[in-house]
């Protein structure tokens, strides 16, 4: 007898009585097992927007397991809430792209979390523009494009160049992008493109401490916090809806290097959190910010 197959159903619509009734009821009567469901409602204080959201992990029998086929099943649900609702195969791997430049803290720790089992996504592909991370992609077995900022970093040559990167985005099916450390702004064009599958991390001490050199400057203040968050890549800069943050107590013993090596790695399990929580569809845009299901 073959194992049943497990599918994520995500949602999200307008707050209102009877969403979590007739889509446990649908799977119910589908003859559908629920392994895991949870859901929340943004509708108290301000800023709140009204919006209900839902994750759904379930199994489904044989004759239904296959993600058209459980959508069409979903239909009439899905119009009666006008819901914005996906489903996907839980052993269906995302496809992912890592950009970076020259610092690979970030890199070199998603690279290790992905081939030893702790991320479930499927990366295709390196992209920089420097050269520094080649023999680390190579050691992956993974493709590594250099695509540099031929002539300067004005506007038309970054957007040359983020077209470069939109076709390997296309030839390989990429579902999401990952900013390890990728020290680029991004144009508009290529942000709207993006929206809802890049993900970027940077310090926390955003909007102070701009520029070259961040924890350096933390440590001519006196900081005793350092961290780092984790976003979802806007035209807005640095400004996308948060995933994950996280912080570490530093003191006036730490130099500014030590401070550097902190921030590093809380940079580091940030981000992993956040690309599995994407990966394993447990994240929902909503507005200006997103909700997660752990």
């Amino acid at each position: 007898m073959s194992r049943p197959q497990e599918f994520i159903l995500t949602l999200s619509c307008q707050d209102t009585k009877g969403i979590v009734h007739n889509v446990s009821g649908l799977l119910y009567q589908a003859g559908c097992n629920i392994i895991d469901s949870q859901q929340f409602g943004d509708v108290q204080g301000e800023g709140a927007t009204g919006l209900f959201f839902m994750r759904v992990h379930f199994e489904a029998p044989e004759h239904l397991a296959d993600v058209a086929t459980l959508d069409r099943l979903f239909g009439h649900v899905r119009g009666q809430f006008a819901m914005d609702a996906r489903i996907h195969a839980v052993d269906e791997r995302p496809r992912v792209l890592l950009m970076v430049s020259q610092h690979g803290h970030c890199l070199n720790d998603l690279l290790f979390r992905w081939k030893s089992g702790q991320l479930p996504m499927d990366i295709r592909a390196i992209v920089s523009n420097h050269t520094t991370f080649t023999d680390l992609a190579a050691s992956y077995g993974l493709p590594f494009h250099h695509l540099p900022l031929v002539g300067g970093a004005d506007a038309a040559t970054k957007r040359a160049q983020e077209l470069q990167v939109e076709a390997i985005l296309e030839a390989e099916k990429i579902d999401l992008v990952v900013l390890a450390r990728y020290m680029q702004i991004l144009s508009p064009e290529f942000c709207q493109a993006l929206r809802g599958r890049a993900i970027n991390i940077h310090h926390s001490f955003l909007p102070s401490f701009k520029g070259a050199k961040p924890y350096y400057q933390a440590h001519a203040r006196g900081v005793k916090l350092i961290g780092a968050t984790a976003h979802y890549v806007t035209p807005d800069l640095d400004e996308g809806p948060i995933i994950e943050q996280d912080v570490a107590r530093v003191d006036h013993s730490l130099s500014a290097e030590d401070l550097t090596a902190v921030g590093r790695d809380v940079e580091c399990v940030v981000l992993a959190r956040a690309v599995r929580w994407h990966v394993e569809r447990r994240v929902l845009m909503n507005g200006h910010k997103s909700v997660v299901f752990r």
